[in-house]
């Protein structure tokens, strides 16, 4: 009886190997057992199916997506409306792939058994609020200073093989300079034709990086917006800016409380030291893996307090006397850093 009680309340446990067109899904009963395997079209009415399928068997406890901020981000905010669980599952295992093959419906049942067995405990995030919408303005924002720089690298180029007349115009410019030169070129006015070509180019990446910087401009400021709206305390934090708070909010996601802990931010973010201890030796290794831009965002805090903040310049130069190397020394700091921002991130 205490065994069907607990199946019960357990339900059944689904997996779902996501991808841009289907979606293939997986079912295990409470101990385990494959109940079925099916793909389902990547769209609501997909989705609907997807979920009625699952509740054939039973009621449906929870369910391990991969790729819930890629191609499974429509997928787990139509489960989570329906007041299912989803769990981010990250990709099978290589050595179980090695062993036993790979296959859409295998990876879906692995995906649904990592749930079940409680190697996957990630809440999945929910992607419907204001973290979610400085998610998608950053993504912009990067790709408009990407552009930007790579536009200003390709005048420098120009200016060192241009003719004579205009390298010597351009040369030891700053930026700022480099981008007005441009901006002002006339190239009908040269009667040669690499002249002209040359100046017709250099005008165009000059107006596309002044559009560029507009562009930045405009987002920023909605960043800005956004950030001081959702979380006003996290700015107050020595050292961290808009653009650093935003990186470390999109980390978090739109439910940070799905955060166990202050320990599982500081992995999330890469600053948690991994043990690394064997037989007599007791030792921790750097985690090289985590979110790589809140990582980033905590180092440039860090910086700047380096920089700025007179205890931090006193704590570097008190640890360094002791035999620790600087860039040690502001892995500490980054693990402390993490634990401030932690205790300011938004709850709902």
């Amino acid at each position: 009886m205490t065994v069907t009680i607990v199946e019960a309340a357990r339900g059944v446990t689904g997996g779902v190997d996501t991808h841009l067109d289907v979606h293939v899904a997986a079912a295990l009963d409470p101990r385990g057992g494959l109940l079925g395997s099916r793909p389902f079209a990547a769209s609501v009415a997909g989705y609907e199916q997807l979920l009625g399928w699952l509740e054939e068997f039973g009621v449906v406890g929870r369910v391990g997506v991969e790729g819930t901020g890629a191609y499974g981000a429509g997928l787990a905010r139509f489960l989570r409306g329906h007041g299912v669980e989803v769990l981010e599952v990250d990709r099978p295992n290589r050595a179980l792939r090695r062993r036993v093959g790979k296959s859409d419906p295998l990876d879906a049942i692995e995906a649904a058994r990592a749930v079940l067995s409680g190697r996957v405990q990630g809440v999945a995030k929910t992607r419907d609020g204001a973290v979610e919408a400085i998610r998608v303005l950053l993504v912009a924002k990067r790709s408009a200073r990407q552009a930007r720089g790579k536009a200003i690298i390709q005048m420098r180029h120009l200016g060192f093989t241009a003719p004579e007349e205009i390298r010597f115009k351009l040369r030891g410019l700053s930026v700022a300079a480099l981008i007005s030169a441009g901006t002002d070129l006339h190239p009908e006015d040269s009667s040669d034709q690499v002249m002209a070509a040359t100046m017709t180019s250099l005008r165009s990446l000059a107006r596309r990086i002044r559009m560029l910087e507009g562009e930045l401009g405009t987002l920023e400021e909605q960043i800005e917006d956004l950030v001081r709206a959702r979380a006003p305390e996290l700015l107050r934090i020595f050292g961290v800016g808009p653009d650093s708070a935003a990186t470390l909010l999109v980390a978090a996601g739109d439910n940070p409380e799905r955060l166990r802990s202050e320990a599982a931010w500081a992995h999330l973010c890469g600053v948690a030291p991994i043990e690394a201890s064997s037989g007599k030796v007791t030792r921790h290794r750097l985690d090289r893996g985590g979110n790589r831009e809140a990582n980033a965002a905590l180092f440039r805090i860090v910086l700047v307090r380096i920089a700025h903040d007179p205890a931090t310049k006193a704590y570097l130069e008190r640890r360094t006397k002791e035999g620790r190397s600087k860039l040690e020394v502001i892995r500490i700091l980054k693990r402390y850093v993490a634990r401030e921002v932690y205790r300011q991130l938004p709850r709902r």
